[in-house]
């Protein structure tokens, strides 16, 4: 009985040296809650009061009125729990949990110390973000005051909406919005940089700041580029524009009557402008290479370089084949002209241009082994088809063909014959 009593007057001696321990933590339960609830209202009816709802719609991050109260309300219940996170180490350290507490009261300090580097990143970014909206808005009403996409349809010879030059709907201060958004970038790069900078989170903010000041660095390099391009597609166009003018004046479109058949009309193909435009694209080749290598990018100096070394052939390619087809249309003319036989003349025209493009195509280096063979099998086709019809079981045949062939030669020298009299 008297280990009975010990063990009860044990237990209420242990009780009320813990009751001040636990009316410690009761108050300071209350004593958060009263503070995390205070701050939930007083924060959800603040924002609300501000009309900060409808800022959020106006800015974009919410698509509606409700969606922005909702916002607010996730926002006040944030600031709630993290109330009762702060109020947390002291009360677990009360109640001797300091293996749980530590822990907890570490994350805050560094959540504590981190908050004014976070708090100073997000005013350079929104400060930075303002200016760089700021000076596109000027640059776009800028460049749509004295509409430059007029000037570079004029330029370029787009197609316009109207008689005046003007741009369409599609292409309507497309050139205004692509600068300013260049420039809205160019100014945004240095202050995303400065404000990674400013977290001195080293593992995540060195790797993209080192980027960002390749890309700063790159952006002289970018814009002279851009510049080196613009210029040469004007001074292309302008070049193209000459040379088709002096070649118009030269009649070179008078050779437009070599590439017709008798009895056919002649071909309306404007050679002059057809040279000036392919000059046009071998100039702005030229302009397009000599970019790619100020850019200074090991990739596309290489692709800038193989399309350089591969010109020479397309062009020469080009001419092979344009040769092929004139030279094929007067050889063609000329056995009509002097024979009467239409198909004879065809027959040779058309085996001209073909040989012409096979030639084309091996000089351009496009599957050599292949087309070499197939104009090998063609001929040799050919070959043995006309071989055959004089040999097994085809004679017949043949000589049936062949009688029709010369009567239809025939037909057409008589009518030839027929035609010529009555012009004389």
């Amino acid at each position: 009985m008297n280990d009975l009593s010990y063990s009860i007057y044990s237990g209420f001696d242990t009780f009320m040296a813990f009751l001040p321990t636990l009316l410690g933590v009761i108050a300071l339960l209350l004593v958060a809650w009263i503070v995390a609830t205070l701050v939930r209202k007083g924060v959800d009816k603040g924002l609300k009061a501000a009309k900060f709802d409808r800022l959020l719609t106006k800015w974009g991050v919410t698509s509606s009125d409700e969606q922005a109260k909702d916002t607010i309300g996730s926002i006040a219940k944030a600031l709630y729990y993290l109330i009762w996170l702060l109020f947390l180490p002291g009360i677990l350290g009360m109640l001797g949990l300091n293996a749980i507490s530590e822990p907890i009261t570490n994350m805050l300090n560094s959540v504590l110390v981190f908050l004014p580097k976070l708090f100073a990143a997000a005013v350079i970014f929104g400060i930075g973000t303002f200016i760089a909206r700021f000076v596109k808005d000027l640059v776009f009403n800028l460049l749509s005051a004295v509409d430059i996409d007029k000037w570079i349809s004029k330029l370029t010879n787009s197609e316009t909406s109207s008689e005046d030059g003007s741009p369409s709907e599609n292409q309507k201060r497309t050139l205004a919005k692509v600068l300013s958004n260049i420039v809205y970038i160019i100014i945004l790069v240095p202050i995303i940089t400065v404000a990674l900078e400013t977290l001195q989170i080293h593992s995540i903010s060195e790797p993209i700041v080192l980027v960002l000041n390749q890309l700063v660095a790159a952006i002289p390099n970018i814009i002279v580029a851009v510049i080196l391009i613009a210029f040469g597609m004007v001074l292309a166009k302008f070049i193209a524009d000459l040379i088709a003018g002096l070649l118009q004046g030269t009649g070179i479109n008078q050779l437009n009557k070599y590439l017709k058949t008798p009895g056919q009309e002649t071909p309306s193909t404007d050679l002059a402008k057809v040279v000036g435009q392919i000059v046009q694209v071998v100039l702005n080749t030229f302009f397009v290479v000599e970019a790619f290598n100020v850019l200074n990018l090991e990739v596309l100096n290489t692709i800038g370089q193989a399309i350089i070394g591969y010109l020479p052939l397309v062009l020469s390619a080009l001419l092979i084949m344009g040769l092929g087809v004139i030279g094929g249309t007067l050889l063609g003319n000329f056995i009509i002209q002097t024979t009467g036989r239409k198909m004879s003349g065809n027959i040779v025209k058309y085996i001209l241009i073909v040989v012409s493009v096979f030639m084309g195509l091996d000089q351009l280096k496009f599957a050599t082994s292949i087309v070499n063979f197939a104009f090998l099998l063609i001929l040799g086709g050919l070959s043995v088809a006309f071989a055959l019809s004089f040999g097994i079981g085809g004679r017949d045949f043949a000589k049936h063909q062949l009688e029709r062939l010369e009567d239809k030669m025939d037909k057409e020298k008589k009518e030839k014959d027929f035609s010529d009299k009555e012009n004389k």
